[in-house]
């Protein structure tokens, strides 16, 4: 199946994350029960609650609210605020439905093109964002290990949480970007170095950014795919580190995480 215009831009559609929110606030307003609400939406129930904490914390006014006693014994009850999310949502949907339906009729837009666009938009504090698709991923009760492919061919391994694959809804095959903050990546010039972390990736340096305290060091690892380290400046020079110099960037796969 053909990609569409809507797949490359930001999405109201079918989104991984906010269409499953809402629609779980809307089961929620539905049947008042955060089980049966989880349950119909295709959530368990620790990730169900663990979305709600997340979409309160990240709202000026709680959306959800536990309620305790009464006639029913209790449940989870939708506030005024998570009522007026969920019709803002709607009529930013249809106006989003339109917008796309318009803008399919243009024959001069390059799909490629416009996903460039919104990777290069993304505004997030990591200093690495690489973009690959899932290779394999193996899901356990709490955790899921997920091996990401890059286009240089590296593969990238992310240990993150079984709730954050359901709510990103992963998939082998989906694109999606690896982002790791330059303090987590470590260098080495030993290339066989023995060690616990699950990324080992060889490349070489090519270009250093030297601060009094400390340095940012670029690593090619292949096809153009940069990894960026920060490191002291004193670890620079006992490691005689310099442009083409071939090292090793260590990164625990628990430091790395995808976006979608």
């Amino acid at each position: 199946m053909g990609e569409t215009l809507s797949d490359g831009l930001l999405q109201f559609d079918k989104p991984a994350l906010l269409e499953k929110r809402i629609k779980l606030l809307e089961a929620i307003l539905d049947c008042g029960s955060i089980t049966t609400a989880a349950k119909r939406v295709g959530l368990s129930y620790k990730t169900a609650w663990e979305a709600i904490d997340t979409m309160n914390n990240l709202s000026a006014q709680p959306l959800v609210v536990r309620t305790t006693g009464g006639s029913g014994g209790g449940g989870t009850t939708l506030t005024a605020f998570g009522k007026e999310m969920i019709e803002n949502y709607t009529i930013l949907k249809h106006e989003y439905e339109r917008f796309i339906h318009h803008l399919s009729s243009l024959s001069s837009l390059n799909m490629e093109h416009v996903k460039h666009l919104q990777r290069i938009s993304m505004h997030i504090s990591a200093r690495n964002q690489l973009v690959g698709k899932i290779h394999s991923l193996k899901v356990a009760d709490v955790s899921a290990e997920v091996i990401i492919e890059l286009k240089s061919g590296v593969l990238l391994i992310s240990n993150i949480t079984h709730s954050a694959v359901e709510e990103l809804n992963l998939h082998v095959g989906d694109e999606v970007v690896g982002i790791i903050k330059a303090s987590s990546v470590l260098l080495t010039t030993t290339l066989d170095i023995a060690t616990s972390a699950r990324n080992k990736l060889l490349g070489k340096i090519t270009d250093i950014k030297r601060g009094d305290i400390n340095t940012q060091v670029s690593v090619d690892i292949g096809n153009n795919d940069i990894i960026t380290a920060t490191i002291t400046t004193e670890s620079v020079d006992t490691l005689g580190l310099k442009e083409s110099v071939q090292v090793c960037a260590l990164i625990k796969s628990s430091s790395i995480l995808i976006g979608k």
